[in-house]
């Protein structure tokens, strides 16, 4: 099989097999195979080269803060994120792959080995697949069950993915992890994500005496489009009597709300990497409606009625943002018509299982203890400051840690060999120490 008919296929395994057969047969088949398939490789590493040529030399276009944690590291990571945008873009004109395969296919991840302090298992909760960590070691009583949703936009993302942070979480804090495949956007829209989060969850939480799990102490948790998901989870299950009721929420650097595309968040950040602002809102539609036609408009605002964002200015507003996250510069968002035709095409957008910052106050006083982790350097850094108010307005205990010299999704990047960035592992920690808090 070809590279490129891997891509197509969504094929995982190794690109070649073992010849079969003994002896003289043997070596031809297995040059042939070599001499079809090295061309194919090779044009793809000259497409690769060539990408990242280009985007080395676009580099000035996006900012590096210099706050942020180790930025040559940074522009490095960039550059292979620009440079595989590149040969996505390539492979689709020519009718290879869409750019989304490509992109799913080279952020994959793997299957690590056997971890000697873990029983890990592949099984389906309602058909929704998940993996499940579970610490060998004995326990004195019952473990905590953490459910955890991976970011990716919604676009992105697998249980091969998370694998080194569910390890990690689960090996450090001796709890049950249960990591959940959703399906991807934009082949399901929403609320297919959504869904398939809480069908497994609720799943898990009627069947916790099989993985040895506390009823009392179950955390719903995720990051970046994953935290969307743990959020809108908890706010449903808030109004399940037939239900545990969750001891924790874990949001991590969480996406809330697609009504304000210009809060300071997004200004300061708009072009620094992991998430720049248009992606962000290129992720928003494609989990809505599978489309990002609307893009432009939903960045400029004029998606959105002035009545319904003036009733949600209470709780979606630069003016609940502490004036020291405005230092670095603020501008006065103009005020645009909306468009009605767009407005007819995003209005789900207002709905809180898709945005949950917009739930409320009869739902937001039931949430659990929440712990928010946001970075600096992060076009999402405002949603958490945003809904990090409205619980603690709510009487919800919230235990917040904002990484200075963080950026989006450096969680992931935590143990990534040369890739690695020690403010991941801190941040990793934080949420680790929270775990093991809760009693």
């Amino acid at each position: 099989m070809t590279p490129a008919a891997a891509l197509r296929s969504g094929h995982k395994r190794p690109l070649t097999t073992p010849a079969r057969g003994r002896g003289r047969g043997r070596e031809p088949r297995r040059g042939r195979a070599m001499a079809l398939l090295l061309p194919a490789l090779l044009l793809l590493l000259l497409l690769l080269l060539a990408a990242l040529g280009a985007a080395l030399l676009d580099l000035p276009s996006y900012e590096i803060p210099r706050g942020v944690n180790q930025p040559a590291k940074l522009r490095l990571v960039l550059a292979v994120l620009l440079g595989t945008a590149a040969v996505g873009k390539i492979l689709e004109k020519t009718g290879i792959c869409s750019q989304i395969t490509f992109g799913r296919y080279m952020r994959r991840g793997r299957r690590l080995a056997e971890d000697p302090k873990l029983f890990i298992q592949d099984l389906q909760f309602k058909k929704v697949p998940v993996r499940v960590y579970q610490p060998k070691a004995p326990s004195d009583g019952r473990r905590r069950g953490i459910i955890f949703f991976h970011g990716g936009g919604w676009v992105f993302g697998s249980l091969d993915t998370y694998e080194k942070v569910c390890r990690y979480i689960s090996r450090e804090s001796e709890s049950v992890v249960v990591s959940v495949e959703y399906r991807l956007a934009p082949e399901h829209k929403y609320p297919a994500a959504y869904e398939d989060c809480l069908h497994a969850t609720v799943h898990f939480m009627k069947n916790l005496e099989h993985y040895g799990v506390d009823p009392a102490r179950i955390i719903v948790s995720g990051d970046s489009a994953g935290g969307n998901l743990a959020a809108a989870v908890s706010q449903t299950l808030a109004s399940r009597p037939d239900l545990p009721k969750l001891r924790a929420q874990i949001l991590i650097y969480p996406g809330l709300q697609a009504l304000d595309f210009n809060l300071p968040s997004y200004q300061q950040n708009r072009g620094v990497p992991l998430l720049f602002r248009e992606r962000a809102a290129f992720f928003a539609l494609q989990y809505l409606n599978g489309d990002a036609s609307h893009v432009e408009e939903v960045l400029e605002g004029s998606h959105i009625p002035a009545d319904i964002r003036l009733k949600y200015r209470k709780w979606v507003s630069p003016d609940n943002i502490p004036e020291q996250f405005k230092v670095r510069g603020v501008k006065p968002l103009v005020p645009t018509d909306c468009i009605a035709e767009v407005y007819e095409a995003v209005k789900r957008f207002c709905e809180p299982n898709l945005c949950p910052l917009l739930a409320e106050d009869a739902v937001v006083h039931q949430q659990p203890e929440s712990f928010i982790l946001t970075c600096e350097y992060d076009v999402l850094r405002d949603d958490g400051l945003l809904y990090k108010k409205r619980l603690e307005d709510n009487g919800v205990p919230v235990t917040w840690y904002h990484l200075e010299d963080g950026f989006h999704g450096i969680i992931s990047l935590h143990d990534y060999g040369g890739f690695s960035f020690p403010a991941g592992k801190r941040g990793l920690d934080s949420i680790v120490n929270f775990i093991k808090g809760l009693y």
